[in-house]
């Protein structure tokens, strides 16, 4: 079977209230799709624009990449995390209790969570060339454009648009448009 893309421009995607109320996030994708509260996954951009804390969710592991702003700093639990190099990927429990300082200004931030027991989630981002398949998997283009190669055919991704395999994420060769391109790779496998 063929894995097929669904392309997502964020910019689509209207901003909804977090959890707890304290911030704003664009929900990208959700496994199943039509989970109320018991996702197996969930893929999102979020924007901090005020110390903050955290909505909880119990039983799933995230992981938090800064993708603009100066960053900020994330006491999870009793430890202190400083979150301020973009495109690198901080890993947490969402058992704990997080609270967010920001560094300077409101940043934006990807999202990651993960039902513990069911999936893991490897996130980076994108070195040009090819990439191992997955269960499931995103591409984001935050930056620049790229040109994907896939079996289901070639595709142009600009900044601010992502190609979402829900069916396995197939090999994939991308190559980088420019030099400001900047992109992650998500890849979900189910334990």
């Amino acid at each position: 079977m063929t894995a097929t893309a669904e392309r997502i421009a964020l910019r689509r995607i209207e901003p909804r209230p977090w959890k707890n109320g304290c911030g704003l996030t664009r929900e990208i994708a959700l496994a199943p799709a039509d989970a109320m509260g018991e996702f197996d996954w969930r893929l999102s951009v979020a924007v901090v624009a005020r110390d903050a804390p955290f909505s909880a969710f119990p039983g799933v592991d995230r992981s938090i990449v800064l993708l603009e702003g100066t960053g900020m700093l994330l006491r999870v639990g009793a430890a202190l995390h400083r979150l301020e190099r973009p495109f690198a990927s901080l890993e947490f429990s969402g058992d704990e209790a997080v609270q967010a300082q920001l560094i300077e200004g409101a940043t934006t931030d990807f999202n990651v969570m993960v039902r513990r027991g069911r999936w893991r989630a490897e996130v980076a981002e994108l070195s040009p060339g090819t990439t191992m398949p997955a269960d499931a998997g995103l591409l984001l283009c935050w930056h620049g454009g790229l040109q994907v190669h896939a079996p289901d055919g070639p595709a142009a991704l600009p900044g601010q648009h992502a190609l979402l395999w829900r069916d396995g994420l197939p090999a994939l060769s991308c190559a980088v448009e420019s030099p400001s391109t900047r992109a992650l790779l998500v890849r979900l496998l189910a334990l």
